[in-house]
């Protein structure tokens, strides 16, 4: 049992820890140390959902309707570069705008930003309801044990992402910082657009 555990914990953090949207995101909030539980706790949950699910069956359902793995990716395309517009403007008013002012984001926007970036992107039902899905079922019976340790992951990571931020903070009175990590998040945002665009889902 806790074999199965480990493995789908594995599978999982293999899965999420490389940069994306959603992980840029959670990073900014911690840095901002603002609504950093309700971020942590939505892309948590979600992953579970999602990965619940697929163990469920649900995959099968997705491999069926590839045309909304489609619509997903270019709504992704299309909210990825405009956030990334926004980062690029953000960055400009942290020239001239006390840190305090510029980093802050009403509670409803970052719900909406969190859940966006979680479910427009095609990737996630790939990674999470097909992939993790269909492991989770070549353990049979014990496939909930899987998809367990598999949302334990998401929940230790965007908890260590989120909260272990707030170890950068000395850094984020300066302006100078909130450019370099805005221009860094649009940059991030171009490059998942373009792989979304480009990519054969």
């Amino acid at each position: 049992m806790f074999g199965i555990i480990a493995a789908g914990f594995g599978t999982s953090l293999g899965l999420i820890v490389a940069i994306g949207a959603q992980n840029a995101f959670v990073l900014r909030q911690g840095l901002t140390k603002k609504h950093v539980g309700i971020v942590v706790a939505i892309c948590a949950a979600s992953d579970a959902l999602l990965m619940a699910a697929g163990t469920a069956g649900l995959g099968a359902v997705l491999q069926g309707l590839p045309w909304l793995l489609e619509a997903f990716r270019w709504l992704g395309v299309a909210y990825l570069t405009w956030f990334a517009y926004r980062s690029v403007m953000a960055s400009r008013k942290h020239a001239t705008l006390e840190p305090a002012e510029a980093k802050s984001m009403p509670l409803g926007k970052v719900i909406a930003t969190v859940l966006t970036f979680t479910f427009l992107n095609p990737h996630v039902y790939l990674d999470t309801v097909l992939l993790v899905g269909s492991i989770a079922n070549s353990f049979g019976d014990n496939r909930w044990f899987y998809m367990i340790g598999a949302a334990s992951a998401s929940v230790i990571w965007f908890s260590s992402l989120g909260f272990g931020a707030r170890g950068l903070s000395r850094f984020t009175s300066n302006p100078r910082f909130w450019q370099v990590l805005d221009l860094g998040i649009a940059a991030v945002m171009l490059t998942i657009a373009a792989t979304l665009a480009f990519a054969k889902l």
